[in-house]
């Protein structure tokens, strides 16, 4: 597994827990850098998953 999809899948996480803890305290900063850093796991996640296939299919 690439070191992009670890690191995608970890930002996620992150982004989701900082989302929710926005959300809950009411702290729309907080929720909108949430989403970001979730956004960006998944772009990072998708990026691995490509370096995967590639290495996979050569």
């Amino acid at each position: 597994m690439d070191r992009d999809r670890s690191e995608g899948s970890m930002k996620n996480i992150k982004g989701r827990m900082k989302e929710g803890l926005g959300k809950a305290l009411g702290d729309s900063k907080m929720e909108t850098e949430g989403k970001m850093d979730k956004t960006e796991g998944k772009i990072q996640n998708t990026i691995g998953g490509i370096k995967d296939s590639l290495r996979k299919s050569t």
